[in-house]
C-alpha cells in the first residue's frame, strides 16, 4: 500500500483540506495534482481519490474544468503542475485520446526531474504495458494523434504536431515504468 503522506517532501505548506480550483496563484503549494481524463473517472475513481485526499489533509489540485477547446495546456494547469509537490496520474482508457491529458504528462515528467516531484501512476483499468507499447486504446489515440497531424495543411503547425507526438510516445513510455498501482475497479 502505497502511503501518500510517507512520499510527499517535507516542508508541505499547506495542512488545510480546502479544495482549489484551477483559479489559483502561482505561490499556492500543492501537495498534490491530479491528472486524469474526466469522461472516464470523473464521477467515480477521481472523484473517491480526491476526496481520500482531502479528508487526509492533502491539499490537491483538481482542474474542474471537462471541455478541451484549445490546442496547448491552459496556462493554469502548467503552474498547478510546477506548484506540486506530486503527482498522481489516472491513465485510464480515453487518456492517451486528451492532448491536454498528455501534454500535464509530459510536463509532470520534465518536473520528476527538475524538481524531484513525486510522480504515482494508477493504471485504470488499463495494463502498463498498452501504455507502455500504446497498444489497444492509447494505440488508437496515438494514430489519431498521427492521422491529425498527416492532415495538417500548416507546415509549422505540422512540424509543432510531430514534436510533441514524439514527447508524447516518450512520456507513455516513462511513465508505464514507473512504479504503479493497478486498479481495476476499485
Amino acid at each position: 500500500m502505497v502511503v501518500l503522506s510517507e512520499l510527499l517532501l517535507e516542508g508541505s505548506s499547506s495542512s488545510s483540506s480546502t479544495h482549489i480550483h484551477s483559479s489559483s496563484t502561482h505561490d499556492q503549494r500543492y501537495d498534490v495534482f491530479l491528472s486524469f481524463k474526466g469522461v472516464d473517472t470523473r464521477h467515480s475513481f477521481t472523484n473517491h481519490l480526491h476526496k481520500a485526499l482531502i479528508d487526509a489533509g492533502i491539499n490537491t489540485f483538481l482542474d474542474d474544468e471537462e471541455n478541451e477547446t484549445v490546442e496547448d495546456l491552459k496556462p493554469e494547469l502548467e503552474s498547478a503542475i510546477k506548484a506540486s509537490q506530486a503527482s498522481i496520474i489516472v491513465l485510464s482508457k480515453n487518456y492517451a485520446s486528451s492532448t491536454w491529458c498528455l501534454d500535464e504528462l509530459v510536463l509532470i515528467l520534465e518536473q520528476r526531474i527538475t524538481s524531484n516531484h513525486i510522480v504515482i501512476p494508477i493504471f485504470y483499468q488499463v495494463e502498463p504495458t498498452h501504455v507502455r507499447k500504446q497498444q489497444s486504446s492509447f494505440g488508437d489515440a496515438m494514430a489519431k494523434h498521427k492521422e491529425t497531424m498527416e492532415e495538417e495543411t500548416n507546415e509549422y503547425k505540422r512540424s509543432q504536431w510531430a514534436q510533441k507526438i514524439v514527447r508524447w510516445n516518450k512520456a507513455l513510455i516513462e511513465v508505464s515504468n514507473l512504479k504503479g498501482k493497478d486498479v481495476k475497479g476499485r
